[in-house]
């Protein structure tokens, strides 16, 4: 389903938060099962989708799924997301010899299977699917802090893994697009630890490729960077994604005034501090608040700062839901 015209063809205002966590409960497993088995992920997808009637699906925002597929080693806790343990690359020398892997490495096809699923299942809204951007995925082979520090000292070596990172998030994200997803959230949260001019040459340049190659009509990029507190939101809109996605760092309104109104912008209610541990009522206000505060805007497109953690109490959801209900009907 075109992303783009769904958006613009309702009169009401749309929420697309991004949890699949939920559905992983609701059905009863844990999340090693759904992040290692694409049947179980997508069970979790469904459940979650029809029990809130959500406008749109999203898949797990699993930013290991890729690194792992290069060889990096991961950590699987029982009902956490997945981690990398361990550097991959470390040098020159051994960012020259990493291999750009093919989409049968790792856990690819299960996310794959998870993807195609939801795309066959849900015929009557858009399915988004997820992918790390290409800057969070470096800094997972090469080790977070490292990279902060070899942008400076090596800028050539982190290039051209940069370089191979966006070969393989190119073929992943055809992939998707052929499997008939209606987007991908693509997850960039690295990148908001950088400067403005920093992010345009680490992150933007690269996302801006897999833009311009992919991106149409029928398929949207949303970029998702909930490490942005604001000084990269310009970056962002360089890449020339049609949706951004902004976390709970930034404030919407002043983001909205900031961003092209030919841009949906979504966000950005903190998925921790209020989804999960707040009341109810908290959640219900505070959902409510922002809508309210961005009313005005036309391209806003409620949603979590990022991806709702395991445990979120459904009474919090539903209030989330209400809230939104309520605004929509005045």
């Amino acid at each position: 389903m075109n992303l783009k015209s769904y958006l613009s063809n309702t009169q009401k205002r749309i929420a697309m938060p991004i949890m699949t966590h939920p559905g992983i409960e609701y059905i009863g497993k844990r999340v090693i099962d759904a992040v290692t088995d694409g049947n179980v992920h997508f069970e979790a997808i469904r459940a979650v989708v029809e029990r809130y009637n959500m406008a749109a699906c999203t898949v797990i925002m699993d930013l290991t799924v890729e690194a792992e597929a290069f060889g990096a080693k991961i950590n699987f806790p029982e009902n956490e997301v997945p981690h990398v343990i361990e550097r991959l690359v470390a040098d020159e020398t051994s960012v020259s010899n990493l291999k750009v892997p093919d989409l049968t490495a790792g856990r690819l096809p299960e996310y794959l299977k998870a993807n195609q699923r939801a795309v066959a299942y849900f015929q009557d809204r858009p399915v988004l699917a997820g992918c790390i951007g290409p800057f969070s995925l470096a800094g997972r082979l090469y080790d977070m802090s490292e990279i902060m520090v070899a942008i400076y000292i090596e800028p050539d070596t982190i290039l051209q893994l940069l370089e191979k990172c966006t070969t393989f998030l190119l073929a992943y994200c055809r992939r998707l697009k052929e499997i008939g997803v209606s987007g991908v959230f693509m997850s960039e949260p690295a990148a908001g630890l950088l400067s403005d001019e920093d992010c345009c040459t680490y992150s933007t340049a690269f996302v801006k490729r897999i833009v311009d190659e992919l991106q149409d009509e029928k398929f949207a990029v949303i970029l998702h960077n909930c490490g942005n507190t604001g000084q990269c939101t310009n970056a962002m809109i360089q890449s020339g994604a049609m949706a951004l996605h902004f976390g709970n760092a930034v404030d919407m309104v002043a983001t909205l005034q900031q961003c092209p109104s030919d841009v949906w912008v979504m966000g950005n209610l903190d998925p921790v501090g209020v989804l999960k541990q707040a009341e109810a009522t908290d959640v219900y206000e505070k959902t409510l608040d922002l809508l309210n505060k961005t009313a005005s805007y036309s391209n806003f497109v409620l949603s979590s700062g990022c991806d709702m953690p395991p445990g979120v109490p459904e009474e919090n959801i539903q209030a989330f839901y209400q809230a939104l209900e309520m605004f929509n009907r005045n």
